[in-house]
């Protein structure tokens, strides 16, 4: 099972989650001081946030990683040529948690 992005965000008295924001936050935050590496991949055709985190992780749940890292926002559709900052898993999950 993925590690997920709602770990550390309070639950709310009706059950749901939120702050999705942190996860992203911490990614961020993380690539900016030097913490947290990446490579880099530029879309190309048709490719989707979605399909490439299968692809490159193995699960394309993790859609919202590469979006994180990547300053895109929640969208899985992006154009072509839009540059993808890549974290290894392991290490996102260390920060996220």
């Amino acid at each position: 099972m993925p590690f997920t992005r709602y770990a550390r965000t309070p639950i709310l008295n009706y059950g749901g989650l939120y702050g999705t924001g942190r996860a992203r936050e911490a990614i961020q935050s993380a690539i900016k001081k030097g913490t947290l590496q990446t490579r880099q991949l530029v879309l190309r055709g048709r490719e989707r946030l979605d399909t490439m985190a299968g692809v490159i992780y193995g699960d394309a749940r993790y859609w919202w990683i590469l979006a994180a890292a990547s300053n895109i926002g929640w969208g899985l559709q992006v154009p072509p040529g839009t540059v993808l900052n890549i974290p290894a898993l392991k290490d996102v999950a260390a920060i996220v948690g």
